[in-house]
């Protein structure tokens, strides 16, 4: 038999998936409301009535998660940064007054029931609470672009010509770069930046384009890399290789937001070894 063209093969591809109403009975809607309706039960919402919640329904203590819009991956992701583990079953049997403080610190969890769990939602609210995960996602794209934009108004603070979210020449080949110093024409600084609170393979793509960075880098080149992000507690493996080529030699720099100030002195370092300060 002949092989199909192109065309031909596009052509019969098919639907994978078939459409769930979200609010279709399930056995996980059913738990979702049966937990909604026990929070709506409680006689006042305090820290010590929802402490005594969280332990007495540790295995639906994860579903908190939900009341202040989190995914059940970042819940997940949250739990593992401050707890160091991503079952809410085991943190609210161990520990339920430091998740149920946790919570409220940082998501304001007491306000939100307060407010939320008798009030009445119109169709628009629907609406929004569905297209929550277009939210997250530009939400996502913000806590990315807030390390570019910090590294880049430190190389802006210390005087150098910089280029974002570019491609830099090294040897033989082009690499990507998410700020690029240059000296006149010529890219002499390249620097990734690289933040992620969930995970998925867009991890994958940055530990690959760091590793490109790597290896096309001249020995005249600098390369450094700032990764941040609790995403990045699910993918160590991941992480390990970015830290490998930092101990390696094969990067120049390895940081988080939390140490950019040593970025700012290797930054200034470098700039100063390139005669371009």
């Amino acid at each position: 038999m002949a092989v199909p063209d192109f065309e031909q093969y596009v052509g019969t591809l098919g639907r994978l998936s078939v459409h769930v109403d979200p609010l279709a009975a399930s056995e996980e809607s059913d738990l979702i409301r049966a937990v909604a309706d026990d929070l709506a039960g409680l006689q006042w919402i305090d820290a010590d009535a929802l402490e005594w919640w969280a332990a007495t329904h540790a295995d639906q203590a994860g579903l908190l998660g939900l009341v202040v819009g989190l995914t059940q991956e970042r819940m997940k992701n949250v739990l593992r940064e401050r707890f160091g583990t991503t079952s809410a079953r085991q943190v609210a049997l161990r520990s339920p007054a430091e998740l149920i403080a946790y919570l409220d610190e940082e998501f304001d969890l007491l306000g939100v029931l307060a407010e939320h769990r008798h009030a009445t939602f119109t169709f628009g609210d629907l609406l929004v609470a569905r297209a929550g995960s277009r939210a997250r996602a530009a939400a996502a794209g913000r806590s990315g672009r807030r390390i570019e934009d910090r590294i880049e108004q430190i190389a802006l603070d210390l005087g150098l010509t910089v280029r974002t979210r570019t491609r830099f020449q090294g040897r033989g080949h082009d690499a990507p770069a998410d700020l690029l110093v240059l000296r006149g024409d010529e890219p002499v600084i390249a620097v990734a930046a690289k933040g992620f609170d969930s995970t998925g393979s867009k991890l994958g793509d940055a530990v690959r384009e760091i590793v490109e960075m790597a290896s096309v880098r001249k020995p005249t080149q600098f390369v450094f890399a700032v990764v941040d992000g609790i995403g990045w507690l699910s993918r160590q493996s991941d992480l390990r290789r970015i830290h490998a080529l930092w101990a390696g030699g094969e990067i120049d720099g390895l940081y988080t937001l939390a140490t950019l100030d040593r970025f700012r002195d290797d930054l200034e370092q470098a700039a100063r070894r390139l005669a371009l300060l």
